[in-house]
């Protein structure tokens, strides 16, 4: 392995399966974070959506259907996404409940096994897979 800088080296007497088991707890926290984002794609697509049935009510209104646009504003726009809530407060609720404490639990660990290092593991197999001297290697 090349020599980690000081600032990436495991606190003294941290074993490999203690980087190895935080690394997992980290990685699951960044599966976490892919699916807050699709959350917050279904969110904005969902208001999205919410927005262009507004357009969609007043050309069908120019088209000579306020009947059906009438059907549309009473019945689909502003419609809860879930009972009583939009996707605004699905999000909240999301962050609040689940993600945010995840969150804290994941650098709780962190901090108290490896003195809050970040990928740890990460940054031990770019030390052992780099090549020194090698263009696009190091440091």
């Amino acid at each position: 392995m090349d020599e980690l800088p000081a600032n990436l080296k495991r606190p003294e007497g941290v074993t490999d399966a203690t980087v190895k088991a935080v690394g997992a707890v980290t990685e699951a926290l960044e599966t976490t974070i892919r699916a807050r984002g699709a959350l917050y794609e279904f969110h904005q697509l969902t208001g999205k959506g919410d927005q262009e049935i507004k357009e969609a009510i007043t050309l069908l209104r120019e088209a000579g259907h306020p009947e059906l646009a009438d059907e549309l504003e009473t019945k689909i726009l502003g419609r809860n996404a879930l009972d009583r809530r939009w996707t605004f407060q699905i999000v909240e609720d999301y962050d609040g409940t689940y993600f945010r404490p995840f969150e804290a639990a994941e650098k709780s660990i962190r901090q108290a096994l490896l003195d809050g290092r970040r990928h740890q593991l990460e940054a031990e197999m770019k030390a052992d897979e780099q090549t020194p001297g090698e263009p696009g290697h190091g440091s």
